[in-house]
């Protein structure tokens, strides 16, 4: 963070809605809340964030196949998770919007100029080029023969993985599940049966690059 945060407080006792000035603010200095005045808190001494980071990482070199991901939101944060995690590379297919497109900008916060992609019109054709190439496929979805996350540990090492996302609606197409080396699953213990897609590549994707390493 460049410059530390400021932080107003409502005056009212009964509001005290604290809140982070954000820059380009306006300079009203009223509660949003309540409309009370509110008044700068100090704050404790933050030592500036070095911002570490991890230049080597022991697991799997991985890239990443979405397979007609509808929401730019969801497309562009998957790019800035690519960005944290490693990933090598974007094969982006069918209707999955491209960088270009300024929803994905928008949450991907400058990843998109730093991540690798390439467009495919055919994500079975894409999965197949890749699988020719030596790389491993393996599909982020629940069907038969799909393996808990956790279980996989042991199968990490070895040739790239290219980790298959499917559309929100639809999942991963059946073409690139038949020939896929791999279908994995994230385990769940709530009321619902999936997550998102761009958090559950995100569990997924960390874990290919640390958790199973660990």
């Amino acid at each position: 963070m460049s410059t530390p945060p400021v932080f107003r407080q409502c005056t009212q006792k009964s509001c005290r809605f604290r809140y982070p000035e954000a820059a380009g603010q306006s300079d009203s200095t009223s509660c949003p809340r309540c409309g009370h005045p509110t008044q700068i808190v100090p704050l404790p001494h933050i030592p500036p964030d070095p911002n570490p980071r991890q230049p080597t990482v022991p697991g799997p070199q991985v890239e990443a196949l979405l397979d007609n991901i509808r929401s730019a939101f969801n497309v562009g944060s998957m790019f800035r998770t690519a960005d944290g995690a490693g990933l090598r590379h974007l094969h982006l297919c069918g209707l999955t919007p491209p960088p270009t497109h300024p929803r994905v900008s928008k949450t991907a916060l400058g990843a998109e100029t730093i991540v690798e992609w390439s467009i495919y019109p055919n994500a079975v054709d894409c999965a197949r080029k890749l699988k020719s190439n030596g790389m491993r496929i393996w599909a982020l979805e629940v069907s038969e023969g799909s393996v808990s996350l956790p279980e996989i540990t042991g199968e990490l090492a070895g040739s790239p993985i290219v980790l298959v996302v499917g559309s929100e609606v639809a999942g991963v197409d059946p073409g690139i599940l038949e020939m896929c080396d791999r279908k994995i699953w994230i385990p769940m213990v709530g009321f619902k049966r999936t997550l998102n897609v761009a958090i559950a590549f995100g569990i997924t994707a960390y874990w290919l690059r640390f958790g199973g390493w660990t």
